[in-house]
């Protein structure tokens, strides 16, 4: 059975035998059954969502009791966001520490070596880590040591990408409507015209999804064309590079770019480097992106989402701290939603301290886009997770 593009399994009983020892799974029911008793909001993310949804599968920690060593496993710490995202979960861990919840937070960063972050994972399980939150550098490469971790009675959850294991919880968004929605919004603007292509680091979980998603609403719209597929990275330098590389050797004008990184403002200095014409960006808001908009409303163009470092900090250490508490996911893949923002929207988001130079800061929503009871939703017994409190985030122009 399919929901949309979501491969969906079958029932399974709310606790199993297996040779890892028992493990803690969803309530009796199919993966569609639990989906559509989710409120309609949570429900709703998982129309056409790319990855296989499976009723969830995590080791039981029912004996494990606290304080608890949490390990984190990081595959690129190479542009603002991902530090951003790092420094976000440090402070959770810190804060959780302090409350006697946690006794430790060890990190480990592979910078782009998959066979790195294996080793690194396989460290923390030889460590006795009690739960392991990690962002995957690759779909599939990490899921031989996940399943070693779950042997472990370790549970692994996943941010910000989905593994393919079958014993992980992932943390994730629809990259699939994402990467959609964005070429949509292009079609339905300049109707017609040239397209560039900027995605995200080649092999990453999300720029598969994001791609396809993409690739079916590009077909909706017979008069674009894309011109150039490149790989920025999610990183200002490379981003720019390949933008210049790329405006030398297509002449012919180009009326947007898609891209799903932080870049846009990257990208937009770039075209008027070039002396070309300011195209229309996609991509997530970000406060240099702002503040280079306050200073020219006129010469940016953009639209896209929040993709935002904090949220996504906040989600992940969530659900994994969840997960080590006994909290059972209902499924191996948890979605938050990704706020939309368009070029009108911009204001609603630009804080003074937001200026061109500001690419380390990042605006942050004025409420909790996953309020505690909303994210209880998820979990077959869910209840909120202290010492978390959004009003403790920092704000960005503190």
């Amino acid at each position: 059975m399919k929901r949309g593009l979501l491969t969906v399994g079958a029932a399974a009983a709310l606790l199993t035998t297996t040779a890892a020892g028992t493990v803690a799974q969803s309530p009796a029911g199919s993966v569609e059954e639990v989906i559509a008793a989710l409120p309609p909001q949570l429900a709703s993310l998982y129309d056409h969502y790319a990855g296989e949804i499976t009723l969830a599968n995590a080791p039981d920690v029912s004996g494990n009791e606290g304080p608890w060593k949490f390990c984190y496993s990081e595959s690129y710490q190479g542009n603002p966001w991902r530090v951003a995202l790092t420094n976000e979960t440090r402070r959770l861990a810190d804060e959780s520490i302090a409350a006697g919840v946690l006794s430790e937070f060890v990190m480990a960063d592979a910078n782009g070596d998959v066979q790195l972050q294996i080793s690194q994972i396989q460290s923390f399980i030889d460590q006795g880590c009690d739960v392991i939150l990690t962002i995957p550098g690759s779909t599939s490469g990490l899921d031989g040591v996940i399943e070693t971790a779950y042997q472990a009675g370790i549970p692994v959850v996943t941010n910000s990408g989905a593994a393919t294991s079958p014993y992980a919880i992932n943390v994730d968004s629809n990259w699939y409507r994402w990467g959609y929605d964005m070429m949509v919004a292009i079609g339905n603007e300049i109707g017609e015209g040239n397209v560039l292509v900027v995605e995200g680091i080649a092999g990453a979980p999300i720029v598969a999804m994001q791609a396809e998603g993409r690739e079916a609403a590009l077909a909706q719209f017979p008069g674009l064309n894309v011109v150039a597929t490149v790989n920025g990275d999610w990183t200002p330098t490379t981003t720019q590079t390949v933008i210049t590389q790329t405006l030398a050797t297509n002449p012919a004008e180009i009326h947007a770019v898609w891209t799903s990184g932080s870049e846009s403002r990257i990208v937009t200095e770039a075209f008027k480097a070039a002396g070309r014409d300011v195209p229309l960006v996609t991509g997530s808001t970000s406060g240099d992106a702002l503040g280079y908009w306050n200073q020219d409303p006129d010469g940016y163009r953009f639209t896209g989402n929040a993709v935002l470092p904090v949220p996504t900090a906040n989600s992940g250490f969530r659900a994994a701290l969840r997960t080590l508490m006994g909290q059972q996911p209902l499924l191996n893949t948890i979605l938050v939603e990704l706020p939309a923002i368009t070029q009108a929207d911009l204001p609603d988001w630009f804080s003074e301290c937001m200026t061109p130079d500001s690419g380390s800061i990042f605006p942050q929503p004025a409420t909790d886009p996953y309020p505690e009871d909303v994210f209880d939703a998820y979990f077959a017994n869910g209840a909120a997770t202290p010492p978390y409190d959004y009003a403790n985030t920092p704000d960005p122009c503190g």
